[in-house]
């Protein structure tokens, strides 16, 4: 999986930003450039880490689910894991 271009990791740091901060009525305690160096790391992390998540996930699915189902899987548990769904 190649990682996101610098104009989707920006528009990923807004983002977060604005459910973050903006929809939730919080304070920003962050500077945006900070936010936008987590999206990068996060973004250089998960490209260098998806052989492994591939590999960790059962033959069937691994061999049948599409990239776009295993990473929707990986965006759910993680999602669950931090009780935003």
């Amino acid at each position: 999986m190649a990682t996101i271009s610098d104009s989707d990791r920006s528009f990923c740091a807004r983002r977060w930003v604005q459910e973050q901060f903006v929809d939730l009525a919080l304070t920003a305690n962050m500077s945006h450039s900070a936010i936008k160096a987590a999206v990068d790391a996060a973004d250089d992390w998960a490209d260098a880490n998806a052989a492994a998540f591939n590999t960790a996930l059962p033959t069937p699915f691994r061999t049948t689910a599409s990239l776009g189902q295993k990473t929707a899987l990986l965006a759910y548990v993680i999602l669950k894991r931090a009780n935003l769904i």
